[in-house]
């Protein structure tokens, strides 16, 4: 891919869509220039922390995973037993 921009007088570039989207960028996300040792400038889009990443792990103790187990565990509290087939 090949694309231009142009730098205005106070030194700012509009991304062209095509980059945006290869990037996978959108507005208020940050980016990176970076030079490697061609002495060739790359452009990175800047990721932080997973913004669910302070969920990871977070579950239900107890509980498998799986609609089985959670299916069991919801007739556990209403206080149905399916293994029960006595009827009154």
């Amino acid at each position: 891919m090949s694309v231009q921009a142009k730098i205005t007088s106070k030194g700012q570039i509009t991304l062209p869509l095509r980059v945006r989207n290869e990037l996978g960028v959108r507005p208020g996300d940050k980016i990176a220039f970076e030079r490697n040792d061609e002495d060739e400038i790359t452009i990175r889009p800047v990721r932080g922390e997973s913004p669910f990443a302070k969920y990871r792990g977070s579950g239900n103790p107890g509980i498998a995973t799986g609609a089985k187990s959670i299916n069991k565990h919801v007739r556990e509290i209403r206080g149905f037993d399916p293994d029960d087939t006595e009827l009154e």
